[in-house]
């Protein structure tokens, strides 16, 4: 009867169980690291817009204030 040579492979209970948690914590550093940069880019869009919003308000705001009100006009 001839025995076919398997590769040696050393697996041990021990390391097929540290091989997922290495993927894991290394998938999961990952998706935090873009996690984060898509919160610092979203923080930085809401600021920016935030200030374009202010600006419209404000010049609304100012072209009411000075326009004549529509009760003093029809006395």
């Amino acid at each position: 009867m001839n025995i076919i040579p398997r590769p040696v492979l050393i697996c041990t209970k021990a390391t097929r169980m540290r091989r997922p948690f290495r993927c894991r914590g290394q998938t999961l550093v990952e998706y935090a690291l873009i996690l984060a940069i898509i919160s610092i880019v979203i923080v930085g869009v809401i600021v920016n817009l935030g200030q374009q919003v202010n600006k419209v308000y404000s010049t609304i705001d100012s072209q009411i204030s000075s326009a004549p009100s529509a009760a003093s006009s029809s006395h």
